[in-house]
Parts: C-alpha cells; sequence; structure tokens
C-alpha cells in the first residue's frame, strides 16, 4: 500500500543543520533517510526502496558472470584478521565477547571468504568460483559526513574471485570490468572507471568507479576524451607538468638575504620568480628506522602521501621541527646543498628538465650523482641528457640555504647536490598526458562507487587457501576481489540530477515511476477518478506513490517534486474538465501530453509505459 495518507514519508521544509552535501539535504527533507547517530543511518520506506533498485541491478549483473550470492557474518574472529595483517588498521572494530575472546566487526570480507575457500576447495577442477554477497559493513570512520556518504555502517556489495593463476585472475577481473561498466551504465549516472591506489587492499592492480560531482571527496584527473581518455584518482595520476621559466644559474649557488620569509610565496614575491622556480622542502622520518630523507617538489607543486608510501615501501611522517633543526637547519630555510650526505634526497622527477624525467610506473626511483649527472645503474645511450648541464643551461633553483634568513639562488640538481628522483608530486590542473603537446588535465571531485583489485596471492597465502594442480602440486589460489556501494549509488543520483525543487530521479533508481496526486476533497469527482486511476495503475504493474492526503495542491506538488519520481500525474478538476489527466517529467520540470480518462485501461497502462520507456 502506497497511499500516503498511510506512508511513512516525513518530509520536510528544511535541511539538516550540519548538512552541506545536496543529497544529505534532499535525503533527509524527501523522507528517505534519518540519523539515529554519528555516522549511523535508518533507511525510510521510500529511501529503501531506491537503494533495493539499485542492489537489484548489481545482483542481475554479478549472476550474469556466474557469481555465486552467499552470505557471510559480520561479527567475525580476529585470527584471520591477525593473520592477514590487517588487524591493526584503525578503522577496524574491535571487541571482546564475555569469554573474552577477541572479534571484530568485518569492514571487508576478505579474510572470511579466504577462510572458507581454503577449507573447500582442494583441486584446479574446483577453479575458477566467483562468490559475492550484500552484507552491512562496520568502519570506525573518524568523521563520519554528508549524509549516507561517509557513514560507519553501510550496505556493499563485495565479490571475490578465485583462479589457478595470474591469467585466471586478469579473466576474472576483466569480467567484473564488463560487470561494472554494465551496473554504472543501468543506474543512469555519469561516471568514469579510473586507475587507483591498491591501498590497505594489497595487490598488483585497481581501478576505482566514480561519480562526478561537488560533493565528492576524491578528485579525477582527467585528459582527452572516448578511446584516447586518461582518467586516474589524482593519488596515483602522472602527468607532464607545465612548464617554468627558470632565472639563470651562476657557476654556483648564491646566497641572498631573505629575513623573516618562510613561505613560497612570500620567497618567490621577494626574489621575483615564479613560484615553480623554487625548489620546497619536505623532511620526512622513516618510522620502523628512524631515517631522515628530504624530499624536493617544485613549489608550485605539493606532495602525494600516496605516492610517497609507494616510493618508500614503508610508513612515514613529517619531520618536527626539532628533528629539522638538529639534522638540517632552521624550519622554513632548509635545502638539499651542503648536506654531505647527512640525509638521502629525494627530488621529483617533474622537477628535472622534460628529457631527463623517467618515464614509467608511480613508485619509480632513480640515483643521479654529482659525478655522472645521469640516471645511475642504466648505461649511458645517444641522446641521454646529462642532468647537471640541461638544468644549468635553463636555470638554477631557489633553495633554502640551511642558515636563518637565507636562501641559495641559482642550484642545479645534479650539480650542486646528489638525488634520487621519483615521481611523488600531485598532479595539477593543466598538467598534460600523451607525450609532448598532449592533451591538459582537468581535475574533477567525485563519490567512489565501487572498486576492484587485483588481489593476486595477497590473502591465499597468509590464511592458506591453496588447491592441487594438474600435476599433483600443490599452489596458491590467485584473487580478485570487487566492492561496490548501493547507498552510494543512490546519493551520488541524488547530487548530480537534483535541481533547486528537489531530487531528480534516473528512471532506473527511482522509488516509484509515478507519483499520482489528487486535487480534491474527498468526494469531488476528481478525487474518485484519482481512486479509480491508482487502483488501474496497480493491477497494471506500475510503480506508483499516491498522495491522497487531505492536503492543499502547493504542499503535495512540493513534496512530489521534492521525492522526484520520474513521472508525476495530477487528477483534479481541469483534468475532469479537459478529460485527460496532466502528466509532468520530473526531469527539467517539463509538461508531456496528456493521457485520456476515458480510454480502456490496458491502453492507459500501454501509453504511461512508452512515455516512461523515454524517460532519463
Amino acid at each position: 500500500m502506497t497511499r500516503l495518507s498511510q506512508y511513512l514519508l516525513p518530509t520536510e521544509k528544511q535541511a539538516p543543520a550540519d548538512a552541506e552535501a545536496i543529497s544529505h539535504k534532499l535525503m533527509v527533507r524527501a523522507g528517505l533517510i534519518r540519523q539515529l547517530g554519528a555516522g549511523m543511518w535508518t533507511w525510510l520506506p521510500a529511501g529503501w526502496r531506491a537503494h533495493q533498485r539499485g542492489v537489484h541491478i548489481i545482483r542481475e549483473e554479478m549472476d550474469a558472470i556466474g557469481g555465486h550470492e552467499l552470505l557471510m557474518p559480520v561479527l567475525q574472529p580476529a585470527e584471520p584478521w591477525r593473520k592477514s595483517g590487517r588487524y591493526a588498521i584503525d578503522e577496524l572494530f574491535k571487541l571482546h565477547d564475555r569469554k573474552g575472546s577477541e572479534l571484530v566487526l568485518a569492514m571487508t570480507h576478505e579474510e572470511a571468504v579466504t577462510t572458507h575457500v581454503a577449507q573447500t576447495v582442494r583441486s584446479y577442477r574446483d577453479l575458477p568460483l566467483i562468490l559475492y554477497h550484500f552484507q552491512v559493513k562496520e568502519r570506525d570512520e573518524p568523521r563520519p559526513r554528508a549524509g549516507v556518504l561517509r557513514t560507519r555502517e553501510f550496505i556493499m556489495k563485495d565479490a571475490y574471485s578465485f583462479d589457478r593463476d595470474a591469467d585466471g585472475m586478469d579473466e576474472r577481473y576483466e569480467l567484473h570490468v564488463g560487470a561494472y561498466d554494465r551496473i554504472m551504465e543501468r543506474t543512469g549516472l555519469r561516471w568514469y572507471r579510473v586507475q587507483a591506489d591498491v591501498g590497505m587492499m594489497g595487490g598488483t592492480g585497481a581501478h576505482e568507479y566514480m561519480a562526478p560531482c561537488p560533493a565528492g571527496e576524491n578528485e579525477v584527473a582527467l585528459a582527452g576524451s572516448g578511446a584516447s581518455q586518461y582518467a586516474a584518482n589524482v593519488e596515483v595520476a602522472s602527468a607532464a607538468p607545465q612548464p617554468v621559466e627558470l632565472p639563470p644559474a651562476p657557476v654556483a649557488p648564491e646566497e641572498v638575504s631573505t629575513p623573516g620569509l618562510t613561505s613560497v610565496v612570500e620567497v618567490a614575491a621577494a626574489l621575483g620568480v615564479p613560484e615553480g622556480a623554487l625548489l620546497k622542502a619536505y623532511p620526512v622520518i622513516v618510522e620502523d628506522d628512524g631515517r631522515m630523507l628530504l624530499l624536493l617538489v617544485r613549489g608550485d607543486h605539493r606532495v602525494n602521501e600516496i605516492k610517497l608510501a609507494r616510493v618508500l615501501g614503508r610508513p612515514s611522517r613529517p619531520a618536527r621541527a626539532e628533528e629539522i633543526a638538529a639534522r638540517l637547519g632552521p624550519p622554513g630555510f632548509i635545502g638539499p646543498v651542503g648536506l654531505d650526505g647527512r640525509v638521502e634526497i629525494l627530488l621529483d622527477e617533474a622537477a628535472l628538465p622534460i628529457g631527463a624525467r623517467i618515464a614509467g610506473d608511480i613508485g619509480t626511483c632513480r640515483a643521479h650523482g654529482e659525478e655522472r649527472s645521469t640516471v645511475s645503474g642504466a648505461p649511458t645511450e645517444e641522446g641521454m641528457i646529462a642532468l647537471g648541464g640541461a638544468i644549468g643551461e635553463r636555470g638554477g633553483y631557489v633553495t633554502g640555504a640551511n642558515r636563518p634568513d637565507a636562501h641559495l639562488r641559482g642550484v642545479v640538481p645534479g650539480r650542486d647536490f646528489p638525488f634520487r628522483s621519483c615521481d611523488v608530486r600531485a598532479v595539477c590542473a593543466g598538467d598534460t598526458v600523451g607525450g609532448v603537446g598532449g592533451y591538459p588535465i582537468t581535475i574533477e571531485p567525485a563519490i567512489e562507487i565501487g572498486n576492484i583489485f587485483k588481489l593476486g596471492t595477497r590473502y591465499s597465502e597468509p590464511l592458506s587457501a591453496r588447491f592441487l594442480d594438474e600435476s599433483g602440486r600443490e599452489q596458491a589460489i590467485w584473487m580478485g576481489c570487487y566492492g561496490i556501494g548501493p547507498a552510494r549509488i543512490a546519493a551520488a543520483a541524488v547530487e548530480q540530477y537534483a535541481d533547486e525543487r528537489g531530487i531528480s530521479w534516473p528512471r532506473a533508481l527511482a522509488p516509484f515511476q509515478v507519483h499520482l496526486v489528487a486535487v480534491g476533497k474527498a468526494g469531488d469527482p476528481a478525487r474518485a477518478k484519482a481512486e479509480e486511476l491508482y487502483e488501474t495503475l496497480r493491477a497494471g504493474g506500475v510503480e506508483v506513490v499516491y498522495d491522497d492526503r487531505d492536503a492543499g495542491p502547493g504542499e503535495k506538488f512540493a513534496d512530489a517534486e521534492l521525492l522526484g519520481c520520474p513521472l508525476r500525474l495530477t487528477v483534479g478538476k481541469r483534468a475532469i474538465e479537459s478529460g485527460e489527466i496532466e502528466v509532468q517529467v520530473r526531469r527539467g520540470r517539463r509538461d508531456a501530453p496528456g493521457i485520456s480518462l476515458a480510454g480502456p485501461p490496458g491502453e492507459l497502462i500501454r501509453v504511461l509505459d512508452e512515455l516512461c520507456r523515454t524517460l532519463p
């Protein structure tokens, strides 16, 4: 029964005071969700219908590639998480039962599913295998925000593939790429599939499915279009930097007085050079051995923490002021010249001349020394640029002098200090990909809807998931994992298509296809005709919500626009006089041709179905 007089749809005129994201504001106002606590949300009936529409699409596409649905518990023993090395994750809820046994509330299910497969898969004949479920996930999120976009509890579909070898894993991965592409197309969202970091999941490769919108907390780097489009999460994106004009380099660095000037902006302005002509120093401490490293990036760039972690291969932290003063010099005035090997220096590739930049995957790191000023460990080939000379010919950088109130001008990497080059900067809008004269990058905020990972043997090795191959030899199972969030699909749809009046659902995700509004009092001919139409629509299989409340037309129309069903049908005095149901398409709030009230029920359903099929 979907009569609003008997339905729980508590609409609100005002958004919550702390709401910033459009989806947070409108989903509360439209009566779709309600908050119970920080990061804890209840889906009310109409909201749950929208959520489950996404679930239905996901389930159909997972079944189509041979996935088997199951259900694993949220409450799990801690031991498998210790074996996988993920027990220490801060966001993992940890608890003890009354007997003192260590337990966790799962944020993903790699440990659980791998444990089951280790117990049941024996032979190569049992593989390949795809398992998936829809389950609640728990996450000790430090800063819940944006309604259902970042919560402490949420439902996710996660799938896991199991194969005999890397080739099989790649095949299953591509199956999921196709399935996820179709899921995203069917939802009606605008979306990108982007290169991504493996993060805490581990493994050898990953992609994310992103829905662009201003409320997104991820950033996507985009360039080109069509088959040649480049798309990557800014966390892993690489690109050629925009050129910077360097001042001429003298035969040796020259000290300049910069009293009290510690920021890039201040020093650049005082010396009359662009910010990119400075080398910004970023000292870090490697946590497992306490070593200090000095990271250098152009003054107009910033360090990308994800890339830095991949380069180092271990945790690190920014050095504290007292550590900097003890090992290098006064904070705000440190630089790479004259350190005499006290710390290792890492120079971002964007600070190298174009001909000397190292092409390669994120995480490449090459050494450059004072004597050769070329790529250490690689043969000197014809055409390779000697770094010191190349940079010196185009100019020198400004760096800190490691003394109070002083900087150095005309510093040439390779000539004036040794370094290793790495890609550790965040790309900027206007950088290019695709070689010289390539495509400029734009950066868009986006919501992460789903992610897929090539796990390899990351979990099968520690959890002993093995099988016997054709020769009777024991081998580790190769895995992939694939997550997607129905709640985020719903919220992204609200973000992308809302207007000043409320939500405008894509047809595939709308809680109802039709919002029927009766205008008139009980006993009026219009109310009687609306009741008849409601029963006709229900009998014809149309998903309809019927506003039969004793409320004014203004309130009813406002709630209909707020809820955002694709079609609004209105039956009032005007419809009775004209003999036609008034029809409005929610997207763009445009009127559509009326539908005859006098026609047979089958004809009405046919016309309505044809109209619905034309909607976005």
